[in-house]
């Protein structure tokens, strides 16, 4: 209420997800639970924004199917998060392949945001990654931001600091001007 945002948060658990909903604007399923598939039924019966992280082994094929496991309930506010693949390169954490966002923009209807916080794990490779996205065609980013990552309680390594957001997201408009896209 103080800042005004949309609240999202992750719903791992069937049990949780009615007590979540009357909480927050938006639920999350993470890439652990893309193919958890009462839970995709369960979000799919709420009537609230569902984003949807790809499994960092999935394919296109399912991770589409599992959007519309959600669907087949009555709820047809699926956001497809891009998070990122497994690879044979540790130090890229879940790259996010070039080509997917385009790709999943032609395959479907959906919005389709992309995560490089948790994707890249790495604060220096936020910002590549996301004007890439941006360049792609993503409709958003989820960007992790906190006043002092050495103290976060997780995912440190991954935040950016306000002041380094409101400079990524200068950087990001001017990407979008320059590939034709509205700010």
């Amino acid at each position: 209420a103080e800042t005004g945002l949309p609240i999202e948060t992750e719903v791992m658990d069937t049990r949780h997800v009615g007590l979540v909903a009357k909480y927050v604007d938006i639920l999350r399923i993470g890439a652990r639970n893309m193919q958890n598939f009462d839970l995709l039924k369960e979000v799919g019966r709420v009537n609230k924004p569902v984003i949807l992280k790809n499994g960092v082994a999935s394919n296109l094929k399912e991770f589409l199917m599992a959007a519309e496991y959600i669907m087949s309930e009555g709820n047809s506010q699926v956001i497809l998060c891009n998070r990122g693949i497994r690879s044979y390169e540790p130090e890229l954490r879940f790259p996010v392949l070039s080509g997917m966002t385009s790709l999943l923009k032609q395959k479907t209807h959906l919005p389709v945001i992309v995560d490089p916080s948790h994707s890249t794990g790495k604060k220096s490779l936020i910002g590549p990654v996301s004007r890439a996205a941006i360049a792609e065609g993503a409709d958003g980013l989820i960007v992790e931001v906190h006043s002092c990552p050495k103290e976060a309680k997780c995912d440190g390594p991954q935040q950016l600091t306000p002041p380094e957001f409101e400079k990524m997201m200068a950087e990001l408009k001017k990407v979008a001007v320059a590939v034709g896209r509205e700010i």
